[in-house]
């Protein structure tokens, strides 16, 4: 938003984060289903327009789709490739958001889509089922469900991580806010976006106080403001950010898009 920060880019401009959500959303604007082939030849195709920044596994993931890799595979052989500690960062979730939109009234669509896109790059079950909880946490609150991520926990409680259950149970009650952590780990992300985007009394507040931990600040700051927007609607969004953001046109028309067309699932195309 001040512009020529650490990556001397104008204010306005988005990262890797809104750009891979932007590929998601038009797939889904175009086709009307999801499309799993079609959403990986547009991560590729931005892969190779030369991003500012790019995430290691998200790069490493595409380049092997690049070189003839099944978007099936990719992400599940450089999950296998890399050791414990820089396997399960938080590049799937921070793109997410749109599968909750368009989804948001069939939670085993949108955790089966969740998943599967997730894999593209990111096949950690942290990442796939940290996906689920955010796109059903954020449905939930779309829909205005009165306790959306309990529900949204309760939905996976049966097969997900425990790591990243325990840490997203005690979210927002059971939280002190001094040990929240804004690294690029998935759990972290979504233990500190989830709270700062459920506790803040604005969006504003939600997303100034989640970018300024420092750290991973575009992919906290993006996934604290998906929860954000979800529980207080864009319109919150103050307009001196909405007037600098330079896709703002666009995400308005796709969005307008998600909210009111039906989408479908292709069955051979989901975990």
């Amino acid at each position: 938003m001040l512009g020529h920060g650490t990556h001397n880019q104008p204010a306005g401009t988005i990262t890797d984060d809104t750009e891979m959500a932007l590929c998601i959303a038009r797939s889904l604007v175009e086709h009307h289903t999801f499309r799993p082939d079609d959403i990986a030849e547009r991560f590729v195709a931005w892969y190779d327009s030369g991003p500012f920044d790019i995430g290691l596994m998200t790069s490493d993931a595409l380049q092997n789709i690049k070189h003839g890799a099944s978007w099936r595979d990719a992400g599940q052989q450089v999950w296998e490739s890399r050791a414990e500690g820089s396997n399960a960062g938080n590049g799937s979730v921070m793109r997410c958001a749109p599968y909750s939109i368009a989804f948001r009234d069939a939670w085993s669509d949108l955790a089966r889509v969740s998943t599967t896109s997730s894999a593209i790059t990111h096949a950690d079950p942290r990442c796939k089922y940290g996906c689920i909880v955010l796109n059903l946490t954020l449905a939930g609150l779309l829909t205005q469900r009165p306790t959306p991520l309990r529900d949204a926990l309760d939905h996976i409680e049966a097969d997900a991580p425990e790591e990243l259950l325990t840490a997203l149970r005690s979210v927002p009650d059971g939280i002190n806010p001094d040990t929240l952590s804004a690294s690029g780990y998935v759990v972290d992300t979504l233990q500190t976006s989830l709270y700062h985007g459920l506790t803040a009394d604005t969006a504003e507040d939600a997303i100034v106080s989640a970018v300024n931990m420092g750290d991973d600040t575009d992919t906290v700051g993006a996934v604290t403001g998906a929860v954000a927007g979800a529980r207080f609607g864009a319109d919150a969004l103050p307009d001196r950010w909405t007037g600098e953001l330079e896709c703002a046109d666009e995400t308005a028309r796709l969005e307008s898009v998600l909210m009111n067309a039906e989408f479908t699932v292709d069955e051979s195309s989901v975990s």
